[in-house]
């Protein structure tokens, strides 16, 4: 551990930062995954990566600013994603853009993770370029799914689609968290049958309200321009 400390703090040259940084959020990914967001601490980071603590703090200020940098990555990829599978669907309409957001979504727990805690507390203990820069990228991840979705729905506008996203985006974070438990929760939870409105699943209830908020939203425009 000392030698892995050690070796990092030689390196020097901006390719050796990028690659600390690079480890660093690699090693908070995987943490995240296997724990939790609420359940990683910035030692636990620092640990994973054979760093001291004061080391880690010259490359992110916080564990908020590594993982709210988690969830911009996690945007774009994701935006790519779904993107992709909205220009390839065959039957366009509410109910198949509704289907590929929750089914992508779904299929993404950390970063349903991340989005639960990112409005809660990422963004807000970090700085205000770290806040400025993380918005940008999420409006940047936004652009190509609303080409995507109104492409799939016309009758959506780009402020259609904006609402569109943060709601799917919203409910999604709070829904996994809903749907994934402490394991003492989750088995009380299944032993007790008058508590079974409370285990969800995450992909198919997204996909119903997605795909009546993108109707609504539909009957909304036309109703505007009638």
């Amino acid at each position: 551990m000392e030698a892995a400390a050690s070796e990092f703090r030689r390196a020097r040259s901006p390719e050796a930062k990028r690659q600390r940084e690079a480890s660093i959020l690699e090693a908070a990914r995987a943490l995240g995954r296997e724990r939790g967001i609420r359940d990683v601490s910035l030692t636990d980071i620092a640990a994973a990566v054979g760093m001291h603590k004061s080391a880690l703090l010259r490359y992110f200020e916080t564990r908020e600013e590594i993982f709210l940098r988690l969830t911009a990555e996690g945007w774009q990829e994701w935006s790519d994603a779904l993107s992709a599978l909205l220009r390839e669907a065959e039957d366009p309409g509410p109910a198949a853009v509704a289907r590929a957001f929750a089914g992508t979504l779904a299929a993404r727990g950390l970063f349903c993770d991340l989005l639960a805690h990112a409005p809660l507390n990422l963004e807000r203990h970090v700085s205000l370029d770290a806040v400025r820069d993380f918005k940008l990228a999420t409006r940047a991840a936004r652009e190509p799914i609303t080409a995507a979705v109104r492409a799939q729905v016309p009758a959506l506008s780009d402020q259609d689609v904006v609402d569109l996203v943060a709601t799917a985006v919203s409910l999604a974070g709070a829904m996994w968290q809903i749907a994934n438990p402490g394991a003492e929760v989750a088995a009380l939870y299944r032993s007790d049958p008058r508590l079974a409105h409370a285990v969800i699943e995450v992909e198919p209830r997204l996909a119903r309200i997605l795909t009546a908020t993108i109707v609504g939203l539909a009957a909304e425009a036309a109703s505007a321009r009638d």
